[in-house]
């Protein structure tokens, strides 16, 4: 498409700026009020850091909180580094942006899923059977987004 306009990968760093931009400022000010994050992102992505036994645990994508407690979190033009509470265990995290599949603030029903061209066929399987939605770390091609369904996120 190189006389064209690409909307899509447009879209995609727009909307991983506004993720950049908010983690920011939660690393200057912290959460304000009700916010709190559910980000899930693929463990594979070339980049993510974390402790063996929570990717051996958590093989191709884990869902992280950010609410009560966190620690450490360092924002840079790549992704984040937040230090979070497994199991008593808190554990030191680096997630490039690009590795996160959703990022959803249910206080006030906000939601952003990002998807690879080949994820496109699953949506309506997802949609059905409420299975958590899955990242492709491999798969290098052009990503989209679009504002996610937070019923996959209620209890």
């Amino acid at each position: 498409m190189a006389n064209g306009i690409d909307y899509g990968n447009l879209m995609h760093r727009a909307m991983r700026g506004l993720i950049r931009e908010v983690m920011a400022d939660v690393a200057d000010r912290g959460l304000p009020g009700a916010h709190h994050f559910f980000i899930t992102l693929a463990t594979r992505y070339p980049g993510v850091e974390m402790a063996d036994w929570l990717r051996e645990r958590y093989p191709d994508e884990i869902t992280i909180v950010i609410q009560n407690w966190y620690d450490n979190l360092a924002v840079d033009q790549d992704g984040f580094a937040i230090t979070l509470n497994f199991g008593n265990s808190p554990e030191p995290l680096y997630i490039p942006f690009d590795a996160i599949s959703t990022f959803v603030d249910p206080s006030v029903e906000f939601g952003l899923r990002f998807e690879t061209q080949g994820d496109e066929d699953d949506d309506e399987e997802d949609e059905d059977d409420g299975a958590p939605m899955e990242a492709d770390a491999e798969d290098e091609g052009p990503h989209e987004a679009e504002v996610v369904s937070l019923d996959k996120f209620r209890k």
